[in-house]
């Protein structure tokens, strides 16, 4: 089978994970659920300016837990971090979590991003809707597009939100010679415009007034200085390997990943952004982990998955997608 088959190419082709969606495509948000209900080892490194977090000091090497069960990404803004209390009682229920004297505490870190400017802005994923997601949690390809927490995704927002393109979820997978296998999963609701990097060329920016993408670099340049920006956007992702890799591992993993979301994101990591990734490790594989290759496999996905959820996203809201919006 090929190693970018549809069959194989996403995070799920990680054994022990599970991935699920709930998506509300009337208030035009969701949330997305990474189940890693035996442990994996996880670290996470933020590089936006203004994240919405859940459980990420606890990800920091050297702190008692070094291990979660789940990673929950949601739409909703910082409301939409309630939804990690349905996942935690989700796993709860099954026995899964780190053991203490009365039961288990599952370890559930979680990013959000907004989209309470698409759809309604009082509808954010609570934590029944993070159990639901739990619920539909599988280990077959996972949906890309606009579902989970990349529905009321948006990207290209440097004139307004009027002339943005949808955003949305996507996953990729690569692959070392040796067999380790590294995978992205991120939900894409960037300020800046995105490129494929394989191609250079822009695939979703800020809509020109008939066809086309207007350039989101000149329009920051021609910008008088401390002109306000667009506030709520938000890039974020799990990274996931079978390597055997410590907590400092996942966390040069997850820095590493960030090179994949500045190739395809343009600009990243603003002051506007909460650009974040988490990294996984199930240590599946026992084979000697080389962190180069890894991480550089890693950004690799990231960058693929960052494609994908654009070209997989379809229009909501009265919001194109970009592959709806006619081209220059």
């Amino acid at each position: 089978m090929d190693a970018h088959s549809p069959e194989t190419d996403g995070i799920t082709a990680i054994s022990g994970l599970l991935v699920g969606h709930w998506t509300d495509l009337s208030a035009a948000t969701g949330c997305t659920v990474v189940l890693c209900p035996a442990g994996a080892v996880a670290s996470v490194d933020v590089r936006g300016g203004a994240p919405a977090t859940r459980e990420t000091d606890v990800l920091r090497p050297g702190n008692l837990v070094d291990r979660v069960h789940g990673v929950l990404l949601s739409g909703g803004s910082a409301f939409g971090l309630d939804a990690a209390a349905g996942v935690m009682r989700w796993l709860e229920e099954r026995g899964h979590g780190f053991p203490v004297r009365t039961g288990v505490v599952p370890i559930v870190s979680a990013a959000a991003l907004f989209d309470l400017g698409l759809g309604a802005s009082d509808a954010r994923p609570d934590a029944e809707a993070g159990y639901a997601a739990c619920e539909a949690a599988g280990a077959d390809p996972v949906a890309e597009g606009t579902v989970g927490a990349g529905t009321g995704a948006t990207v290209g927002k440097a004139l307004d939100m009027e002339h943005a393109v949808q955003g949305g979820i996507g996953t990729a997978v690569e692959r070392t010679a040796s067999g380790i296998t590294v995978a992205a999963l991120v939900a894409v609701n960037a300020w800046g415009e995105v490129v494929d990097p394989d191609t250079a060329c822009v695939i979703a920016g800020p809509r020109a007034d008939e066809r086309g993408f207007a350039d989101t670099i000149e329009i920051v340049r021609a910008r008088p200085p401390l002109s306000p920006y667009i506030s709520g956007n938000s890039t974020v992702g799990v990274i996931a390997t079978d390597a055997t890799l410590t907590q400092e591992g996942c966390a040069r993993l997850a820095t590493m990943g960030h090179a994949g979301m500045a190739r395809a994101i343009r600009p990243v990591h603003t002051p506007v952004d909460g650009d974040i990734l988490f990294a996984l490790a199930t240590r599946e594989t026992e084979t000697e982990t080389d962190l180069v290759q890894l991480g550089a496999l890693a950004a690799r996905a990231v960058e693929r998955a960052v494609v994908r959820a654009i070209k997989a996203a379809t229009g909501l809201a009265g919001v194109p997608s970009a592959s709806e919006w006619p081209p220059a």
